[in-house]
């Protein structure tokens, strides 16, 4: 039984992430996504390679998202089926080999080139800080609810 002898020896903490934390996480991926979105606006060529690689960015940092959550999902004990890893492994793999392969094919300047390749790299891992940090910050709300659940059936059930 649960009864507040216990809770004062040993208190329950919820992990949480600091304002700081999350101040920067939210800033680093604002950042990624705008030096990514200005390198693309201001991209030599034709409308059509614009076009590519505004796709291959956004296909990259949704299958990125994705991918987190299934690695998340599947931690601790197997959630998804293997088709469903398959397919987002493989459309993960699918969105950075046609990003990557449209870099190293376009005719343009190398720094320019490097330019975006660091960008792209960037805004990729910035992803799965921020989804990282999310999914942190809902299972915390959900502890913190199964706690305050918790210490209010205690009083109750004592009486």
């Amino acid at each position: 039984m649960f009864n507040n002898a216990q809770e004062d020896m040993h208190p329950i903490v919820v992990r949480k992430d600091t304002k700081a934390w999350k101040a920067q996480v939210w800033i680093s991926f604002g950042a990624a996504a705008s030096l990514c979105a200005t390198g693309l606006a201001y991209l030599p060529g034709r409308d059509l390679d614009r076009a590519f690689m505004v796709m291959g960015y956004v296909f990259c940092m949704s299958t990125a998202f994705v991918l987190a959550k299934f690695v998340r999902d599947n931690e601790q004990s197997k959630a998804d089926t293997p088709m469903w890893g398959l397919v987002v492994w493989g459309g993960f793999a699918f969105a950075m080999g046609l990003t990557g392969w449209g870099l190293v094919r376009m005719e343009i300047n190398p720094t320019y080139r490097a330019f975006l390749a660091v960008g792209w790299l960037f805004l990729i891992s910035t992803v799965f800080t921020l989804a990282k940090t999310l999914r942190d910050a809902h299972e915390a709300a959900i502890a913190e609810a199964r706690l305050e659940g918790m210490r209010m059936r205690v009083p109750a059930e004592s009486e």
